[in-house]
């Protein structure tokens, strides 16, 4: 199972800014994060890619 994080969630939304990445992972309809480590919380990454590609399709690369 690979993990993600915040920053690597970032990079997969295209670069958006902390705070964006923040609201979003906060948002009702976000994955839930498997943890909440020291570091921060963390994501299966499957989760995430899923999320990305129901909400916002146009980073998918197909």
């Amino acid at each position: 199972m690979e993990l993600v994080g915040s920053h690597e969630i970032r990079i997969m939304l295209g670069g958006i800014s902390k705070q964006r990445v923040y609201v979003i992972t906060s948002n009702r309809n976000f994955p839930e994060p498997v943890a909440d480590l020291m570091q921060g919380k963390v994501w299966r990454k499957s989760d995430v890619e899923a999320w990305i590609r129901q909400h916002r399709p146009e980073l998918t690369q197909d």
